[in-house]
């Protein structure tokens, strides 16, 4: 279901005042401080307990042993996790404003469900084994979907509802097509199962190359967006009456959040609830403002999806929790508490 921003918030100027700004900018600092924490802790704790010592020798020092082999993994992983979560939080604010759906993410427009799809695809036709190839299939899954949403959506006559519908109604029918595939392939079962619950347990620095193109040119673009999605989230005639393209800034806004959102899918999998969760908070104390929204996105669902990995990581000792089941849990009674509590303010 749609929820469209209140009037008041819409018609809220942009501009802050010197002192709000101020505090911001305090806000995203502190943001940026316990970012660092996560990192810091991601790379140190781990289903495989180290000392302190074991990991500042794995950082500075490595030779080779046991816990240096150890740290690597995890630095590789919480790299892969600063860009995904950077990506899918970057992702849902944009689609967000695309929709003027602040409860929106990056699966309503049926972007992981054609990563998904393409990846079974190519598991169970192709005979593909490599996980290199998945990333490379699900990308191309991904933005196929999102130009099919785009051009069901009324293409260049696109508005939100439309996009929104034509999103879920690809999701329903690619998600019935992987039940199907995967129930009739037992191997396809068994290569699908870790994956497509999120994970970034696979990262390595291979698959950090092939995407980080595609991450970066995501994140420049969808930053670049902020003014005129701004002005269209004040509704599509104040927007014109601001000079803005529409349909230049709905085509861009969709490549954004097509490329983010499959560039981080492709590397671990989907991971729910991020591209929502994040965004929607940070509106809270940020406002309407996608100049503060979308940098505090950034920095903050690294952070989330970092801290979950983390806790996945320890619960599970000396095994470990996939970030998306752990994402899950969480997201999931943060999102009634998300609905409930703008269903009582709009009574």
């Amino acid at each position: 279901m749609l929820v469209d921003s209140p009037p008041e918030q819409r018609a809220e100027s942009v501009s802050a005042p010197p002192t709000r700004r101020a505090i911001r900018a305090v806000g995203l600092l502190v943001s940026v401080l316990i970012l660092v924490v996560v990192v810091l802790a991601s790379i140190a704790i781990g289903a495989k307990q180290l000392s302190l010592g074991e990991v500042w020798h794995g950082l500075f020092e490595s030779s080779g042993t046991f816990g240096d082999v150890v740290v690597d993994d995890r630095i590789s992983r919480t790299v892969l996790g600063l860009l995904a979560g950077a990506a899918l939080g970057l992702a849902g604010a944009v689609l967000q404003a695309l929709t003027r759906n602040p409860l929106a993410d990056p699966g309503l427009l049926g972007i992981n469900a054609g990563a998904s799809a393409a990846v079974v695809t190519a598991i169970t036709f192709l005979g593909v084994t490599s996980f290199n190839a998945y990333v490379w299939f699900a990308f191309l899954g991904a933005a196929a979907v999102g130009a099919l949403v785009w051009f069901l959506g009324g293409s260049r006559g696109a508005t939100p509802v439309r996009l929104a519908l034509a999103g879920t109604a690809i999701s329903a029918a690619l998600y019935g097509y992987l039940q199907a595939v995967m129930i009739m392939d037992d191997a396809a079962l068994n290569k699908m199962r870790f994956w497509t619950v999120g994970s970034l347990a696979s990262a390595t620095d291979s698959t950090i190359k092939q995407v980080l193109p595609f991450l970066v040119a995501g994140m420049v673009l969808a930053l670049a967006l902020a003014r005129p999605l701004n002005a269209m989230e004040m509704g599509d005639d104040t927007a014109k009456a601001l000079g803005a393209n529409l349909n230049r800034t709905r085509v861009l806004a969709m490549l954004a959040a097509t490329v983010l959102c499959g560039a981080a899918t492709a590397a671990c999998g989907p991971i729910v609830f991020v591209g929502l969760m994040v965004p929607h908070v940070v509106r809270s104390f940020t406002g309407p403002d996608l100049r503060w929204i979308l940098p505090y996105a950034a920095v903050l669902s690294p952070v989330l999806l970092l801290g979950a990995d983390v806790l996945g990581r320890m619960v599970a000792r000396p095994s470990e929790l996939q970030v998306g089941i752990i994402t899950a849990i969480l997201g999931g009674p943060v999102f009634i508490f998300l609905v409930r509590r703008r269903r009582t303010a709009q009574l």
